[in-house]
């Protein structure tokens, strides 16, 4: 009788690799606190709204750039399924949205053809008016950016890619840009140069008015609130033992605020907050209080955040917020918003929400809105005939009235 010898294997059993599991130290880092940090639904939920918005507004864009009209075919748009990032057809996607794109059959192809609607493009209309009256506004809003970069230079590509977060037109390089020379110097052709660095009103971020509030209103000490923030913990955050005490010591920790030239410490606690202070202003300055975390990182380098940028945002619950909804990650600060909407609105915001509101309609009073543009065009129709019945047309008047459509 032969006798087995037992062999290594035999001995490394389920239970002993739980064991090991077991005692391991758990791993600190910026992809586990993305995957367990407290979700904010209201603040999740904004961003597949505003991917829709964007959509019809690229669509929108396509089809005012085709000459022939202000309609395109369905046939024609849905090629333009991966232009405007859609993984559904185009005319299933439009087919939902009935307040912002009208379906109609083209009178002499008899095709389906598709237009905007005349109440979302008078929105389009007015954010453009909106975005050119608060031009000074923008202006300011540059000027501060350049005042928090190292040398006060940007990337123009940087600001390419933030434009609309920041409330510049499509066209900033030649209306804002160069119309302001005094402002601003390019450099080459994609440096930005601030001309002035000594403007003392605009060196004042926006954590400091709140300090400043807290200080004279709540009659804490300078100790308290010389370099503290505001924290706004989500619904259901859940506080650990010892992290109130972590939380007050380092609101007291000093650090070179986001304006200041002085040489930065280079001690760890003291640069990772002012980092901090420089995205938190970044953010003050957007119209929307929000930004891709993947453009922001075109920032770090102008604006000297030298540190992982996710891994310092998700150290702070209290002030910003990651959203992971959509194929990118959005940065909110968290303190500009309550249930979902902007504390503090400005006439950019406003306009973008009225349209985000008829988008957010989907059909509902779609058949009243069909109602009245079947009262429209019969309107149109009668006028028409009225108008071509003293003219001296010769053959059949089929088909005639269809012409003001196409002329919208």
């Amino acid at each position: 009788m032969t006798h087995q010898n037992p062999t290594k294997s035999s001995f490394l059993c389920p239970l002993y690799f739980y064991n090991q599991r077991r005692w391991l130290k758990p791993v600190d880092s910026a992809q586990t606190r993305l995957e367990n940090r407290t979700r904010d639904h209201q603040l999740d939920k904004i961003i597949p709204q505003i991917r829709k918005l964007n959509i019809i507004l690229e669509i929108s864009k396509l089809m005012s750039s085709k000459k022939r009209g202000p309609f395109v075919s369905l046939q024609l748009m849905s090629r333009w399924k991966n232009l405007v990032g859609l993984n559904v057809n185009v005319g299933a996607f439009i087919g939902k949205y009935p307040h912002a794109f009208e379906i109609f059959t083209h009178p002499f192809s008899k095709n389906l053809c598709c237009k905007i609607t005349e109440k979302f493009k008078v929105l389009i209309d007015e954010e453009e008016n909106v975005v050119r009256e608060c031009e000074v506004d923008a202006v300011k809003r540059v000027k501060k950016l350049l005042l928090l970069s190292k040398h006060g230079v940007l990337r123009v590509h940087a600001l390419r890619l933030i434009r609309k977060e920041l409330g510049l037109p499509e066209d900033f390089r030649d209306s804002i840009l160069a119309k302001y020379s005094s402002e601003f110097r390019l450099v080459d052709l994609e440096t930005l140069e601030l001309v002035d660095r000594d403007d003392e009103s605009l060196c004042v971020a926006k954590v400091e008015e709140w300090r400043e509030v807290e200080y004279r209103e709540k009659w804490l000490s300078k100790f308290e609130t010389n370099y503290a923030f505001p924290i706004h913990l989500p619904t259901g955050f859940k506080i650990e033992k010892g992290f109130r005490e972590e939380l007050k010591n380092w609101q007291r920790v000093p650090y070179v605020k986001p304006y200041d030239r002085k040489e930065i410490s280079r001690g760890l606690e003291r640069f990772e907050k002012r980092v901090v202070a420089v995205i938190h202003e970044l953010l003050s300055l957007t119209v929307e209080k929000m930004v891709e975390v993947e453009r922001l990182a075109h920032f770090r380098k102008d604006l000297g955040i030298e540190v992982n940028v996710r891994e310092v945002i998700l150290k702070h619950p209290g002030i910003f917020y990651v959203s992971t909804k959509g194929s990118s990650q959005t940065l909110f600060l968290r303190e500009a918003y309550s249930k979902g909407c902007l504390i503090e609105p400005n006439p950019i915001y406003n306009v973008r929400r009225k349209m985000l509101d008829l988008v957010l309609l989907k059909t509902r009073y779609s058949r009243m809105l069909l109602q009245r543009e079947d009262e429209t065009h019969r309107e149109e129709k009668s006028r028409d005939v009225l108008i071509s019945s003293n003219e001296d047309w010769e053959g059949g008047r089929d088909g005639d009235w269809v012409l003001p459509i196409l002329g919208k």
